[in-house]
């Protein structure tokens, strides 16, 4: 399976990207909150998910781990296939959908295109303890700096520290001093852990 694609935008609309790289152009199937995200952008780095189908091999790609996560959250619930979730991932922002399953808002879930009241009332009893458990705001944030926070974010678990306390600290750095390169944000970082 695939975790992410960099290269450069070819093509870049509501529903789709076109990301080059190596020669090869792929055809990504994007939410709008990744389109809003990725709009001015010319090159960079998407996460993608895989579905293999008897007929087809689809990506689905996200701006952010934490977009992806939800998505295959949604996916797991019967009922949801990987265009309805695209399809409430366009409708509200992630966040906003934690926040309606969270607090068992039904009629959130079901003003989405494809979702009824079954199907709503199931998202909510298979996500909600599940979304729960996942840490406040991890990856709830909208900056240039993803590339940037991922890679330093890496370095220092792969170090030992925690994921927890090191996505607190490489955000705090990177609101303080907007631009570090990635060695001084590591470096920074490891001085305050």
């Amino acid at each position: 399976m695939y975790e992410s694609i960099s290269g450069t935008f070819v093509e870049l609309n509501p529903s789709y990207i076109v990301v080059e790289t190596g020669g090869i152009a792929f055809f990504i199937h994007i939410s709008l909150h990744s389109y809003s995200q990725f709009a001015d952008d010319k090159e960079g780095k998407i996460f993608v998910h895989q579905v293999v189908r008897e007929d087809a091999q689809l990506l689905y790609g996200f701006y952010g781990k934490s977009e992806r996560d939800l998505f295959r959250h949604l996916i797991t619930v019967s009922g949801i296939g990987a265009s309805t979730a695209r399809m409430m991932l366009s409708s509200m922002s992630p966040e906003e959908i934690r926040q309606a399953i969270l607090a068992e808002k039904v009629d959130i879930l079901k003003s989405v295109k494809g979702i009824g009241l079954k199907s709503a009332q199931r998202i909510i009893i298979e996500l909600k303890s599940k979304i729960s458990r996942e840490p406040a705001g991890s990856e709830i944030f909208v900056s240039e700096d993803n590339t940037l926070r991922e890679e330093a974010l890496s370095a220092l678990i792969m170090l030992g520290f925690s994921k927890a306390a090191c996505e607190k600290i490489i955000g705090q750095l990177l609101k303080e001093k907007p631009g570090l390169l990635l060695e001084d944000l590591i470096k920074q970082a490891l001085k305050r852990i």
